[in-house]
C-alpha cells in the first residue's frame, strides 16, 4: 500500500511531507505500458503532486496539477493530486526510453529537456478559475525543478528527493519522495544540520531499499532535529483516475459533426482512450448520436469553443490555440 505522512522537525521550523509511492508507480508504469524512462519521469511528477497537495491545498476537494515541459522527446509530463489521497499521471510519448546517464542512472532530464517551463494549477472546488504559477526549469529533474518553483514562487526554501527504482526485470520496486521546508522562524543552526543530512543522504530508492521511509526521515534526515511525526496511521494515498463514460463521450464533441459521422460510416463508432489512466471506451452510433445541441466553433481553425447547455470550452476574451480572439454569442 502506498501511503503518506507529515511532520515537523526543530521545533516547527521544519516542515516535512513524505510519500511511499511504489504501488501507484507501478501501477502508472503498467497502465500506460511506459518505458524505463517514461515511468521515472511520471513517477517522480505523480509524487511530486501528491507532496505539493499538502502544502498548497486546504479544501478536501481541492486539486493541484503539476505540468513539466521541457522540449525533449518525453513530451509534457503532467500529474494531478489532491488532499483526498487520489493521483494520477501521465507522459506524452510513454515509449521515449534513452540510455543511462554515465553515473548509470536514468536520463529523466535528458528525456524532458531543459528548456520550458514547470507549471503548477491549483483548482479550487466547487466554484473558481484555476491559478496557475509557472517557472523555468533548473534541469528538467523534476526534483530540482520543484524545489526552484517552491523557493521563487511561494517564497519557501525547501529540499525536494524524488525516486523511482526499477528491477532487474522492468518492474517498479520502489518509489517515493520526500519535501522538507524552512519555515519562517527556523534557526540557522536546525537549517545548517539539515543542510548537512541532506546532503550526506543517498539516492532516495536507493536508501528505501534498505529501510522504511519514516526510518529514514526520523533518524537520517531530521536526525538531531527533534523529528515529530502528525500522522497517525499514515495517510493511504492511490491512483485513481476521474474519467467516466460521460466525459469520455463529451470528448468526441470536439470534433465536428462531419467527421463524428465519419467515424460512424467507416468504423461503426469511435473508440475514446483516457490518455491519464489508459482505460479504452467505444462508443456505436446510437451513443455518438447522442451529442447535440448548437456549437460555435474558430472560423480560422474549427477548435470547439462552446456547445450549447456545456461549460464552454474557451472563454470570451480567450485566444484560440491559433490566436484568433473568442468571440461568443450573447
Amino acid at each position: 500500500m502506498s501511503y503518506l505522512f507529515r511532520g515537523m522537525a526543530a521545533d516547527g521550523g521544519i516542515r516535512v511531507v513524505a510519500a511511499d509511492t511504489t504501488d501507484i508507480v507501478r501501477e502508472a508504469v503498467r497502465r500506460q505500458g511506459a518505458s524505463a524512462t517514461a515511468g521515472a519521469a511520471v513517477g517522480r511528477a505523480i509524487t511530486g503532486a501528491l507532496l505539493l497537495a499538502h502544502v498548497l491545498l486546504k479544501a478536501p476537494a481541492d486539486r493541484v496539477t503539476l505540468r513539466v515541459r521541457g522540449g525533449g522527446p518525453l513530451g509534457a509530463v503532467t500529474a494531478d493530486a489532491g488532499l483526498d489521497g487520489t493521483v494520477r499521471g501521465y507522459s506524452h510519448h510513454p515509449e521515449v526510453d534513452l540510455p543511462l546517464r554515465a553515473d548509470g542512472k536514468l536520463d529523466v532530464g535528458g528525456a524532458i529537456g531543459a528548456d520550458g517551463d514547470i507549471d503548477v494549477i491549483r483548482s479550487h472546488a466547487p466554484y473558481g478559475d484555476p491559478y496557475t504559477s509557472s517557472q523555468v526549469l533548473t534541469s528538467g529533474e523534476i526534483a530540482e525543478d520543484i524545489a526552484t518553483y517552491l523557493a521563487v514562487s511561494e517564497q519557501i526554501p525547501s529540499a525536494v528527493l524524488l525516486g523511482v527504482h526499477f528491477d532487474a526485470d522492468g518492474e517498479v520496486s520502489h518509489a517515493g519522495g520526500v519535501l522538507l521546508q524552512a519555515l519562517p522562524g527556523a534557526a540557522d543552526a536546525a537549517l545548517a544540520v539539515l543542510e548537512a543530512n541532506v546532503l550526506a543522504f543517498e539516492q532516495l530508492t536507493s536508501a528505501m531499499r534498505r529501510a522504511p521511509l519514516l526510518t529514514l526521515v526520523d533518524e537520517e534526515l531530521c536526525w538531531g532535529l527533534g523529528f515529530e511525526l502528525l500522522t497517525r496511521p499514515p495517510l493511504s494515498v492511490s491512483f485513481a483516475c476521474r474519467c467516466s463514460d460521460a466525459k469520455a463521450l463529451e470528448s468526441l464533441a470536439y470534433f465536428t459533426k462531419e467527421e463524428r459521422e465519419a467515424m460512424i460510416a467507416q468504423d461503426g463508432g469511435a473508440e475514446v482512450v483516457c490518455h491519464w489512466c489508459g482505460e479504452r471506451r467505444w462508443f456505436d452510433a446510437a451513443a455518438i448520436g447522442t451529442i447535440t445541441g448548437t456549437e460555435y466553433r474558430c472560423p480560422d481553425c474549427d477548435t470547439l469553443w462552446y456547445r450549447e447547455g456545456q461549460t464552454p470550452v474557451l472563454r470570451e476574451g480567450e485566444r484560440c490555440s491559433c490566436g484568433r480572439l473568442v468571440e461568443l454569442p450573447s
